[in-house]
């Protein structure tokens, strides 16, 4: 990700042909026209003036780009939506991917053959997942998207995600004056909420491009980036992740079916679950303290002329996570909810890999490896909060999960996700073998419970424990 996730400079101007990427700049000769129009220091960017942003913008544009550049300044600053300019947001994103990733591989449309390929992929992990767990499938369709096409699909997701979090800071820059003042001062708030907007709206932006430039599918970071009940796979990033493996491509890409199909199967048959992640981003990001202060100071010597130093005052961190009890609760239980999803997807397609694909060892190991290393969200999400959005005990519930079957079953190792409070905590991820013997509830006779007050009965329930009923049995 960019090492000034704050700038302000804009990446080159979009091809028309966005998943294309390469279409060539006519109008500017070269792509040395609009790109970075107010001289703001966006990496990469140069050529005469770019140490003075506005000797940039009036001594290298043409009568028409210095217009586009005002146009962009003024809606930039007139931003009146939420704590992020997500149509600033979408637009860098799109740009991003259009530029390609580090390696020089371009976005494609995708074909008919790849979209034939990854249908019949997903249809087929979804037969061999019968097999190794007892959720129906939840994919009711099978799609096959460009870079281009992930960043649209997934962009509300983000808008949920991060919004919470940027919501602290426009409620800092509203609160820093002292409330006689902000009237006067009105106008300079505004400015600077807009400004914050856009920041955000330039952040995620631009870490949202460079993930579509890496992700395999709806569902890499462990959270429901996509629409319900689509298992999506990019299949120019299923070939860049297969490229040195030494493993067929098709094997590559039904095994990264088989995990796209699962995380799907999961969410769609857990209605509780996605609400539970993001509302657990959302608790944390209540705790964040923003650092007002530091805002005082770089409101109070903001130049305009000099927006490098807000950037960078902003890049050093804003935020403060509150080392509070609440805090670390909220903490622990959104990465102790990222551990079980990705531990529980890792062992069921194990289950249905493992007798079926030679590679499917190497294959898991990799991915293992991958998540565990991070990436833009992540980065994203640590810069802005300190959080990162990686299931640091993916091996330990994993193994749990896999203890689980072995103990109790497919189906009674699947019946804990159907209540949040069933679910091992981080506690219990310590002691596995503690969790997976413990005696459970018998639930039967709740269930008894509820057909019969359906009948007009009030007979309590008795929910003692099997374990327990047999032996009073034994007793007798």
């Amino acid at each position: 990700m960019s090492d000034t996730p704050f700038g302000f400079g804009l990446p080159p101007e979009e091809p028309d042909d966005g998943d294309e990427g390469k279409k060539k700049d006519q109008e500017s000769g070269g792509g040395q026209g609009p790109a970075n129009p107010f001289g703001f220091g966006f990496p990469g960017a140069g050529g005469p003036g770019a140490d003075n942003p506005f000797a940039a913008m009036f001594g290298s544009m043409n009568p028409t780009d210095l217009g586009a550049a005002f146009q962009q300044l003024g809606q930039m600053l007139s931003y009146e939506g939420g704590p992020v300019n997500w149509d600033m947001a979408k637009q860098i994103a799109r740009q991003t991917v259009a530029q390609g990733t580090a390696d020089g591989t371009k976005d494609a449309s995708v074909g008919p053959a790849e979209r034939t390929a990854v249908e019949e992929a997903v249809r087929l992990a979804d037969l061999w997942l019968d097999d190794a767990t007892s959720l129906p499938s939840g994919a009711g369709s099978a799609v096959a998207w460009s870079r281009a096409e992930w960043v649209e699909a997934t962009l509300p997701a983000w808008k949920e995600l991060v919004d919470p979090v940027a919501e602290r800071v426009g409620g800092a820059m509203g609160d820093i004056l002292p409330e006689e003042m902000q009237a006067m001062a009105g106008p300079l708030i505004g400015m600077m909420k807009s400004m914050g907007g856009a920041m955000f709206g330039q952040q995620i932006g631009q870490a949202v491009g460079v993930l579509a430039g890496e992700v395999v599918g709806s569902t890499d970071v462990g959270l429901p980036l996509g629409p319900a009940g689509k298992a999506a796979l990019l299949p120019i990033n299923v070939d860049a992740f297969g490229k040195d493996l030494g493993v067929g491509k098709d094997e590559v890409r039904l095994y990264l079916a088989l995990r796209e199909a699962a995380h799907q199967r999961l969410f769609a048959h857990v209605p509780w679950l996605r609400s539970h992640l993001f509302g657990a981003v959302e608790g944390y990001a209540r705790g964040i303290k923003v650092d007002t202060a530091k805002l005082e100071d770089v409101v109070g010597q903001f130049d305009p002329q000099n927006p490098e130093e807000l950037q960078q005052a902003l890049q050093q961190g804003m935020f403060q996570p509150e080392d509070t009890p609440a805090q670390k609760a909220a903490l622990a239980r959104l990465e102790t909810a990222l551990a079980l999803v990705e531990g529980w997807v890792d062992a069921v397609v194990h289950a249905a890999a493992k007798p079926r694909l030679s590679s499917a060892d190497a294959l898991r190991e990799t991915l293992r490896r991958r998540r565990a290393t991070g990436g833009p969200a992540e980065q994203t999400f640590a810069t802005l909060i300190g959080l990162e959005l990686r299931p640091r005990r993916l091996r330990d519930a994993s193994r749990l999960w896999a203890s689980l079957t072995d103990a109790r079953g497919v189906d009674g190792r699947d019946a804990l996700w159907a209540h949040p409070d069933m679910l091992p905590t981080a506690s219990d991820l310590d002691d596995p073998d503690g969790f997976v013997h413990r005696e459970q509830l018998d639930f039967s006779e709740l269930d008894k419970m509820l057909g019969e007050a359906a009948g007009g009965t009030t007979e309590k329930p008795d929910l003692r424990k099997k374990d327990d009923e047999k032996k009073d049995d034994d007793t007798e």
